[in-house]
């Protein structure tokens, strides 16, 4: 008996075993994990909607040119102001298709709970072991989109997409606060949805920002964004998209961005990569420049402005820093974190702005701040993370 007991038992276990497997084996047939999906995300943007359509044909040139190697792409399109789909870009036979995944009915994307539902549902129709994600849209780096009273009360001032008569460019949304997101929105979303990105490729104006990049650190390896107004074409995808794919090449990015704008009709275009691992050594030294150093008022005319507006918003960042440090030892290490932080960066000889026109790059670090704007929009920057860690 005791025997029989004995045999008994081995041969449940040895069930059990194949059972277990067998379930295994079944989950990975119903939940299949590619290793990496890659989100283009492109809320409601009021006027930028025709180039959102040419944006995603010009990635689908790049997967038709290099292919889809265990990686998926999925698409968040909004087509009006209360209507937007999801879809996946396919690719087959040399050929791409779009399979549609949901529509939605007025997506609440600038709340943390409405974005972290889109980003939930790119989880549920392509799980990957790992993310990337585009953002396009019009994009006014760090501001809040809703300000202080002082950041609001200059009635005069003018973001750059309400200029009509000057060359289309691309608050992270649309032209109105009812469709912007604040940046802290995304971290805690990405956060929410448990989905860290690779990298965020911001194809909007003004997002190549230290104080957008230090509030993302958490959420994002890297930055991928313009200091300045990018124009309205947006990111070069057909260029640049078969090295977002797969394992990105930062510096093939930078310079076919850098190669395209060079050559475009209004070759104005300003480019900058952050590699977040690097910004908290950054903001550790930045703290004790500003316990050592308090910026000369009088050395602001002489900064690099980033921007068109008047006061400026977005100055270079490096360039503020060498006119604040005195100290050669403690610049010299600052130059180096710096370039550790944004290892690639290109500009043109001169940049766009529609509330300014056509500006001179004399210095560039590829990252802006609004440390020494006096303008009211920038009122809100003492309130910034950034602020916070280096003060």
């Amino acid at each position: 008996m005791v025997k029989l007991l004995n045999f008994t038992c081995r041969f449940c276990l040895l069930a059990a075993i194949v059972l277990l497997v067998a379930c295994r084996e079944n989950e990975t047939d119903e939940e299949p994990f590619c290793e990496r999906t890659l989100f283009m995300y492109l809320p409601w943007s009021t006027n930028l909607t025709p180039y959102f359509y040419t944006n995603i044909s010009d990635m689908e040139k790049a997967v038709r040119e290099k292919g889809l190697d265990n990686e998926r792409v999925v698409v968040f399109l909004s087509t009006t102001s209360s209507e937007a789909s999801m879809f996946e870009i396919v690719y087959e036979n040399g050929e791409t298709r779009r399979n549609t995944l949901k529509t939605y009915d007025s997506p609440a994307f600038t709340t943390v709970g409405g974005l972290a539902a889109i980003l939930n549902d790119v989880k549920s129709f392509a799980p990957a072991r790992s993310y990337a994600m585009t953002i396009g849209c019009h994009g006014m780096g760090w501001l809040p989109v809703h300000g202080s009273r002082k950041s609001r009360s200059a009635e005069s001032f003018k973001p750059h997409w309400e200029y009509d008569n000057a060359w289309a460019t691309r608050y992270f949304g649309g032209a109105s606060s009812a469709y912007q997101t604040d940046i802290s929105t995304l971290a805690e979303s990405l956060e929410r949805a448990g989905m860290p990105m690779e990298f965020i490729l911001f194809d909007d104006c003004y997002m190549s920002s230290i104080e957008v990049a230090y509030t993302l650190r958490h959420v994002a390896d890297y930055l991928i964004a313009c200091p300045t107004e990018i124009m309205a074409f947006g990111m070069p995808y057909a260029e640049i998209g078969k090295y977002l794919l797969g394992e990105p090449d930062y510096e093939a990015v930078c310079r076919e961005f850098k190669k395209f704008y060079a050559a475009y009709r209004y070759p104005y275009a300003t480019f900058g990569i952050t590699r977040s691992s690097e910004l908290e050594t950054l903001a550790s030294l930045m703290k004790e420049i500003n316990g050592l150093f308090v910026f000369d008022e009088t050395e602001r005319a002489k900064l690099q402005p980033m921007d068109g507006y008047d006061p400026a918003i977005f100055y270079d960042y490096g360039d503020y820093v060498s006119h604040l440090c005195s100290d050669s030892v403690l610049l010299e290490q600052f130059n180096e974190r710096l370039g550790r932080a944004v290892p690639y960066k290109a500009h043109t000889e001169k940049y766009y702005s529609a509330a300014g026109g056509v500006k001179s790059v004399w210095t560039f670090s590829g990252i802006t701040t609004s440390a020494p704007s006096i303008s009211p929009q920038a009122a809100d920057w003492v309130d910034t993370d950034w602020y916070r860690a280096t003060h």
